[in-house]
This record gives C-alpha cells, structure tokens and sequence, in this order.
C-alpha cells in the first residue's frame, strides 16, 4: 500500500503537458506537496526544507512600520530579515516541523497586529522592496491556513490583503511595464488564487500573456536587455516573475508554459537568457544602450552574479526548480537542466523571495 502511495504521489508531481485540476490553489498544492515530502522517497528534498536552522531571535524581530525610497540604485532592507526569517519558516514548517510552524504562526501575526509595512512610501523603489516581502508572506500564509482558527485567519488576511492591493499601482513611467510589474502582477494572482478573487488573479494571467507579446522574435525583452551589465540579470529576474505566474495558474488546471503570442512562448524567453549566459555578447546590441545599468558601467561585462549562492543566503535561478521538476519537453529545457546540474545544484536549498522562498522545498525532486 504505501509503494503504490509513494508511485500516485510521483505521478502528481511529474507535471507535463496536461494539468490536473488541484483543490488548493496558489504558488502550489500545498497539501499534495506536505504529503509528498513525508514519504521515503521524498528524503532529500525535505531535508532541503530543514537545512537552514530556526533562528530563535527572528521571534525578537521588529515590525517594520516603512520601506522607503532608496538614493541611487538600490533597494530598501529594512525587511530582509524578516523576509528570509519566514522563507525558512515556511519550509521547515511544510516539512512538518511544528516548532516552526508555531514560530511562523507567531511572527506574521506580531507583524499584523503592529500593522506592519502600512506606512510604506508611494514610491516605485518602496514599492518594489514592498512586492518581494509579500510573496513569500502570501506563500507562507498558504501553507499555515489549514492549522490557523478563523480569528487568525481574519487578522492575517486584513493585514495581507490591503498591502497586496496597494502594489497595484502606476508610477507613471517604465516601472510599469518593466520587471517591477511582472513581480507586482506575479504577487497579484498569487494572493488572487489563494483567497480566489478572480479580478487579482486575472491580473498575473493578463500580464503574462502582455510580457510574450512585447518580446521580440528572439525572446528577448526590450525594457531588461537595455540595461547595460545587468541585462541578463533582468532578464533572469523577469523569468521569475513569468514562472511563478505559470505555477499559479497550473494549480487552476491553466498550462501558461506552453502559451504562445507569435513566435515567442515560456521557452524561447528562457533560451535566450540561456543563450546569453553561456555567451554574453549575444545581448551586446540591446545591452549597449546602458540604461541604468547598476555599479557596472561597461556593458561587455555582464553581471552574472545570479549564477551563484548570494552572501545572504538567497540563490536567484531558484526559480529553475520548478521548471526542472516538470521535466518539460524541448531543447530549452535540457538545456536548463544541463546548466543546473553544471553549475546550480550544488547550491540547493535553492531560497529566493522572487519565486516566493524555499523553491527546493516547494518543487524539487
């Protein structure tokens, strides 16, 4: 009985072309991805869940009233601590640790009753640091729900829901339609689909198929590969973006991956982020332009500092984890999973706030 348990519970997870309608919806099943990680099978990867320890000081960690507006580039920490406290917390708790799960329960309910974040500056840069703390606050509250009464439940989804709507805001300018957008849309249909308001989720879903329409023919995307030695950065971080609104609407019975406008769908985005990491001067023409481009003014040098751990933890290909679980067809997933094993593996747990935290936990095999 338990071989075939641990055989049906693969058989969901291996996610091909046809999607299956789930019961709980948001980035992912969290009750079949509970179940699955308690099974043998499942070993490694709910100690990918358990690898980063539970700090007993994030119980000790003050509410932030306000993210603000940074001079020059950059974006407002002030809730780093916080954000990577409940990626960890999240996963421990997914994986069954009840300790965690008490912590998590005890820290976003500190934070509602103080009201944190409501202070935020109406400014795209406060806005920005506001979007990539509440993704995996919304991921957190989905996979808490099921233990929480309907007291915390109200006091969660109040202090939540406010700060998601307020992210659906124009500035007037490229932010609107750059990667600050598709993280804001991104985050939209995420809490659209967990607390099911169809006009937040239609939101992402809108906005994925805008982000095929306005790449070019070769799957690049003007607005990031402008941006001289972060181009392929950009373009990574858009991928995010795009993948966690592909997860999403999967859990709807929606298949986004395979979605085409023209030429261009999930996979030729990816391939030329691919194509430009193994050889950046394929991005030089757009990348000359320069605009913004970060500490790094010379364009021939791209960035590719998202290829590895960063010093605080986070890994920013963590959104390849699912993609590598679905083990897709066509060559822009080999090569993807090529590059994993190459050079990304290694780092695993793969934790990242723009797919919404521990991605190794959530989708690894």
């Amino acid at each position: 009985m338990k071989t075939v348990l641990i055989v049906l519970l693969l058989n969901a997870l291996t996610i091909g072309s046809s999607y299956a309608q789930t019961k709980r919806q948001g980035l992912f099943d969290v009750e079949l991805r509970r179940a699955a990680l308690a099974q043998p099978a499942f070993t490694s990867v709910r100690a990918a869940c358990l690898a980063i320890p539970r700090d007993p000081a994030w119980s000790s960690l003050k509410p932030v009233e306000s993210l603000k507006a940074t001079e020059g580039y950059g974006t407002d920490g002030a809730a780093n601590s916080y954000a990577w406290a409940v990626m960890v917390l999240t996963g421990r708790t997914l994986a069954g640790d009840a300790v965690s799960e008490t912590s998590l329960r005890d820290l976003l309910l500190a934070w509602a009753k103080a009201k944190a974040f409501a202070n935020t500056e109406v400014e795209h840069d406060a806005y920005y640091a506001l979007k990539r703390v509440l993704l995996p606050t919304v991921v957190a509250y989905s996979v808490l729900e099921r233990g929480l009464d309907e007291g915390q439940k109200r006091e969660l989804s109040e202090w939540i829901d406010p700060l998601v709507r307020r992210i659906d805001r124009n500035f007037d300018g490229v932010v609107d339609r750059n990667n600050h957008r598709y993280l804001a849309d991104s985050l939209l249909m995420a809490w659209g689909a967990v607390v099911k308001d169809e006009a937040l989720y239609a939101k992402g879903h809108d906005r994925y198929r805008a982000i095929l329409a306005e790449a070019r023919p070769d799957g690049s995307l003007a607005l990031e590969t402008r941006r001289g030695a972060r181009a392929l950065w950009y373009m990574r971080q858009s991928l995010a973006s795009l993948t966690v609104m592909a997860e999403v609407a999967a859990t709807r019975g929606t298949d986004l991956y395979d979605l085409r406008a023209g030429e261009v769908n999930f996979d030729r985005i990816m391939s030329y982020l691919l194509n430009g990491i193994a050889e950046p001067n394929v991005v030089m023409a757009y990348a000359s332009e320069n605009y913004i481009p970060g500490g790094e003014t010379d364009a021939r040098r791209q960035d590719l500092g998202f290829m590895v751990k960063r010093n605080h933890g986070r890994h920013y290909m963590a959104w390849a984890e699912p993609l590598i679980a679905r083990d897709r067809a066509g060559l822009a997933t080999k090569r993807l999973k090529a590059l994993f094993v190459r050079n990304i593996r290694s780092d695993r747990p793969l934790i990242d706030e723009f797919v919404g935290g521990n991605a190794t936990c959530f989708w690894g095999r």
